[in-house]
């Protein structure tokens, strides 16, 4: 069962490495950096309550004293992490800016320790190096000259942070709800969120067309639907690194669509978030 729920987390981040293709092209519309937040909100809230009307009205129904939980992956997690995503890479570089993205395991891991008294072991902690390295092979951090300001490394230790909520929101959400319906109040928090905050032109919004609403769509669902359903096996520190395989999609989606270079570093990066995600499948001795 865990080698199934391996396979949904890395599949959802390989469809998270693939969204670069999408956002390009929404920004190509004049779309910013919110406009796309509320979008694809918006096509994930519609998308995902279709079949769930199918599955009953009982697959929507949640106790309002669960709403905390959708507040956290929606709102707190979802919307936080992109906005202090977005201006990272405005105060930074985008090597800095997706290199602080990827503290999040290192947050999932302490308050998993307090929330769900996880062990952090000592492999754990290999696997955690070799991520950190591999992510800074990928990114070109050891290739570049980088400056730093205060709120650009806040912001993107923010980032970092955000990303990691949804791995402790969704642990709790799961020992209640489906997947689908955690996904469902995900969007549906982040919509009510990021929609005001998005102002929209709406005479452009209105003029639309279909690259950018095919764009929109392959922002939407499946990698949270199936990042969702892995946690239902799998603890949310050995998920959080796995999802660290992104940034090698990411790489590969740069070569082949945007030719951009893959440098020898790049490739030992590469290797090393592959060599954190064997080593995690290896028994405690």
């Amino acid at each position: 069962m865990k080698t199934k729920a391996y396979l949904y987390i890395i599949s959802a981040a390989v469809c998270w490495g693939l969204i670069g293709l999408f956002v390009r092209t929404l920004a190509a519309q004049g779309f910013s950096s919110m406009q796309i937040v509320a979008l694809r909100s918006l096509a994930a809230a519609i998308c995902v309550t279709l079949p769930l009307l199918q599955s009953g009205s009982a697959a929507l129904r949640i106790r309002l004293r669960d709403l905390w939980l959708f507040v956290g992956t929606g709102i707190c997690s979802l919307v936080f992490f992109n906005y202090c995503y977005f201006n990272a890479m405005q105060q930074t570089s985008l090597a800095v800016a997706a290199l602080l993205l990827y503290t999040a395991p290192v947050f999932v891991m302490l308050m998993s320790l307090l929330c769900f008294g996880e062990a952090f072991t000592r492999t754990k902690a290999l696997a955690l190096l070799l991520t950190f390295s591999g992510c800074a092979c990928v990114t070109g951090v050891f290739g570049s000259s980088l400056t730093l300001t205060l709120s650009g490394l806040l912001y993107g230790l923010g980032s970092g942070f955000g990303y990691a909520l949804y791995s402790i929101f969704g642990k709790y959400a799961v020992r209640k709800y489906s997947s689908l319906t955690i996904t469902a109040y995900t969007f549906y928090l982040a919509l009510a969120a990021s929609w005001p905050l998005a102002d929209f032109d709406y005479q452009r919004l209105a003029a639309i067309n279909l690259q950018a609403i095919g764009s929109t769509l392959g922002l939407a669902v499946l990698p949270y639907l199936l990042y969702t359903k892995g946690l239902e096996q799998i603890e949310a520190g050995q998920a959080s690194i796995l999802a660290t395989i992104e940034p090698f999609v990411a790489a590969a989606v740069g070569v082949i669509f945007f030719a951009e270079a893959l440098t020898p570093v790049k490739i030992i990066g590469m290797g090393l978030i592959f060599a954190a995600i064997a080593v995690l499948n290896i028994r405690k001795a």
